[in-house]
């Protein structure tokens, strides 16, 4: 959910292996650092978040639905990394003051609506899947985003709250991540070393997921799947790729048949791995150290390809329709669709119940998204621009007086 900053220069390299008919020594343009919104990413967005609906809508064949939670997360390690990336680049620091106010004013407004309306709806919807709280402490858990702690380490839930434990993975996340990355360029550690801290935390914290998970009772979730430990992976899994790819080499070698590999690869193998997760999912150890980790590095592998080439796939899913459901909606999408089917799930029945649902799901989300998000962003700009201004002035006269 992050937005790029933009650099305009493009680096020209020479091709000393230059193919058939190409002149040795001829240059060829080297793709530049990824500097502004992908719309393709947008597109991905759409799809992670209609197969987590459709999971938890129940519907045949998205019992594997759930993994669009690992595609977002996969994604926010890749696109925050990218942005920090791009910022130390073209100023030589990262400003973490200003990074993290700019997430808590994109996510905290919709967070809060919801929190309101959910505790309004309380009596009616609180208890959707179980609720280890009432409603006060639930919306303080939610709140303060402690739910995937609350989840995996003390076995409770929120109700209608419960989802936002993967909010949480993501906000620690931007707590953590940002200093380490301000703390490594300090020390000026290279590139080659990052990656493979990266790539230990990977393997390390899929190893220990296995080793603590516990089965389940009935149908329940396992508590590690909420955790920070099986959370890291995906993120982790996007940091990585943002690292690779900010590297010149990969991305000319990304830019190529590599590129348009890894789009078709990843869109398949993402594709097969939610069709062939089953109701047993939950059952397994190996789903949380193998299945979710690889899926990590399957989402990272796409998303490597749809930011390196341009193909069929890449351009659908920059579609405008597709890409601004996933810029604007997703994130609305992902906190109202569960207060949704809380309340009306009881009168969906069937097939087109379902169908319907997923509709009003969308209209709310839709809603949700006009009515809080965008009147911040705009008043956002309004401070932006009225900032800008003042700093106009001051600078003309300054002037005047020298």
């Amino acid at each position: 959910m992050a937005t790029n900053a933009i650099a305009v220069e493009q680096t020209r390299t020479i091709d000393r292996s230059a193919p058939a008919g190409q002149a040795p020594g001829a240059t060829r343009t080297v793709p530049p650092p990824l500097t502004r919104r992908a719309p393709a990413l947008d597109g991905l967005r759409t799809i992670a978040i209609l197969m987590v609906i459709l999971y938890h809508l129940h519907v045949p064949q998205f019992e594997g639905g759930f993994i669009g939670v690992t595609v977002f997360f996969a994604l926010s390690g890749f696109l925050i990394t990218t942005l920090l990336l791009g910022e130390h680049r073209r100023t030589g620091r990262i400003r973490l003051g200003n990074f993290w106010l700019k997430r808590l004013l994109r996510l905290y407004p919709a967070l809060v609506a919801l929190v309101v309306v959910g505790l309004l709806l309380w009596n009616w919807v609180g208890d959707y899947k179980g609720a280890s709280f009432g409603p006060g402490e639930a919306a303080f858990i939610a709140l303060t985003y402690t739910g995937n702690l609350f989840r995996s380490f003390w076995d409770t839930t929120q109700g209608v709250f419960a989802h936002t434990w993967s909010l949480s993975m993501e906000e620690q996340f931007y707590l953590v991540w940002p200093p380490v990355l301000v703390l490594l360029f300090l020390l000026r550690a290279r590139r080659r070393w990052l990656v493979a801290g990266l790539a230990t935390v990977i393997v390390a914290c899929s190893v220990v997921a296995g080793l603590v998970y516990r089965t389940p009772n009935s149908g329940a979730t396992p508590d590690v799947y909420f955790s920070p430990v099986l959370g890291v992976v995906p993120l982790a899994t996007g940091c990585l790729l943002a690292l690779l790819l900010d590297d010149e080499r990969v991305r000319s070698w990304a830019a190529g048949l590599a590129g348009h590999v890894a789009t078709w690869a990843g869109i398949v193998l993402l594709a097969g791995v939610m069709l062939w997760i089953g109701d047993d999912w939950a059952q397994h150890a190996w789903t949380f150290s193998v299945v979710l980790p690889l899926t990590g590095v399957v989402s990272a592998v796409l998303i490597g390809g749809l930011v390196s080439v341009r193909s069929p796939l890449s351009v659908a899913l920059a579609w405008s329709p597709t890409s601004w459901f996933g810029r604007r909606v997703s994130y609305a999408a992902y906190l109202w669709h569960p207060l949704v089917i809380a309340l009306l799930d009881p009168f969906a029945d069937g097939p087109w119940g379902k169908v319907w649902l997923l509709g009003v799901a969308v209209v709310v989300a839709v809603g949700a998204a006009h009515a809080v998000e965008v009147p911040v962003e705009k008043a956002q700009k309004r401070f932006r621009e009225a900032r800008r201004l003042v700093a106009a002035d001051r600078a003309a006269r300054d002037h005047v007086t020298t």
